[in-house]
């Protein structure tokens, strides 16, 4: 829209007020700097170019520039004066304009991500910020060491990344309650890779989760919560995995889908550990890192900076307070789903 020709009511008045400072040498009045500031806001909301705007503006001067070479001083004060208030009633329509684009886009996140608004009107919005939810769609969320806003450093070097590397695919980068959010495409698998990668690296190390393709307006509502709720499994199951995704997670909602089921199987199967000198913890403890080795004691004892004697005596005291062996391929399924149930339940620290 720069390269349009500038209508005349940004310029209205511009000539007289050259002619009566010129004539007397006056400085611009209080109304005429307003009147400037007024018409520089109108030309930012019509969409002009300030620098095209600046040269209308300069070029009107050198019309109506004094024939006396006395007066140019004066002439050359008034169109500093002119420009400037011109240039400040800009940008003060420009920030405006931001601001209620931010407050826009916000609100169009918010919206999306709670599932609230009619469908229709939210696909509506979202074509406007590049996204087509009539596609299927996945998200991916990241978390650091801090929470972060959208004008941070951490998301602008995610979102050059990004644009750099795929340029405009239909992607939307955002934040919510701190985390970083990227929104593409169900089929752009390798925009969330790069995404996970680049989060992973800014966060310092942050998780990151990815949620599975969904179709339709409620697609990207049913994504974003399966990363986040894979985010949270990893915090309570301390998975190492620095990129999640809620695909390979699947097993641990159907395990806790009957919360009271998986509540009665812990209490049942590892209630006899509190028991033991010291509390039910460190057995638990014990059984983890034996099935995160794969039931190798030697790898089980290294993660717990243990012998391999010091483990299997825990080893043999979970089987006499349980009455089930670790060790026996009949007992460990039993042992490693209460096991995990335990995790999620946050059991023994909460009764259950």
């Amino acid at each position: 829209m720069t390269d349009r020709a500038i209508p005349e009511q940004y310029l209205d008045g511009y000539a007289q007020i050259m002619a009566e400072v010129s004539a007397t040498g006056r400085r611009l009045t209080r109304d005429e700097i307003a009147s400037r500031r007024a018409l520089g806001e109108q030309a930012a909301d019509a969409g002009f170019g300030l620098r095209t705007l600046i040269s209308a503006h300069l070029a009107a001067a050198r019309a109506a520039w004094p024939a006396t070479p006395g007066a140019a001083h004066s002439a050359l004060a008034a169109v500093q004066q002119v420009i400037d208030a011109f240039a400040e009633g800009y940008e003060r329509a420009q920030r405006l304009a931001v601001r209620q684009g931010e407050a826009a886009r916000r609100e169009f996140i918010d919206d999306l991500l709670y599932g609230r608004s009619d469908l229709g009107r939210l696909a509506e919005r979202a074509e406007r910020f590049g996204l087509r939810l009539s596609h299927a769609h996945a998200v991916a969320v990241a978390r650091g060491p801090m929470p972060y806003d959208e004008g941070d450093p951490v998301p602008r070097q995610v979102e050059r990344s990004l644009i750099a590397r795929f340029g405009d695919r239909s992607i939307l980068l955002t934040t919510k309650d701190g985390r970083l959010l990227c929104i593409a495409p169900g089929h752009q698998d390798e925009v969330l890779i790069h995404f996970a990668k680049q989060a992973h690296a800014a966060t310092d190390g942050g998780r990151v989760a990815i949620g599975r393709s969904q179709p339709g307006p409620g697609g990207v509502v049913q994504s974003y919560e399966e990363a986040l709720n894979a985010l949270e499994l990893a915090e309570r199951l301390d998975l190492e995995d620095p990129v999640l995704r809620s695909a390979d997670l699947l097993v641990y909602p159907v395990l806790t889908r009957d919360r009271q089921a998986m509540a009665d199987l812990v209490v049942h199967t590892l209630g006899p550990l509190t028991t033991a000198r010291g509390g039910a913890q460190t057995l638990l403890d014990t059984l983890t890192a034996y099935f995160d080795s794969g039931c190798v004691a030697a790898e089980a004892a290294r993660r717990l900076s243990l012998s391999v004697r010091a483990l299997t005596y825990r080893l043999e005291r979970i089987h006499k307070l349980t009455g089930a062996d670790p060790a026996d391929s009949a007992h460990r399924y039993m042992l490693q789903t209460a096991v995990i149930g335990a995790r999620l339940l946050d059991w023994p620290a909460k009764a259950l």
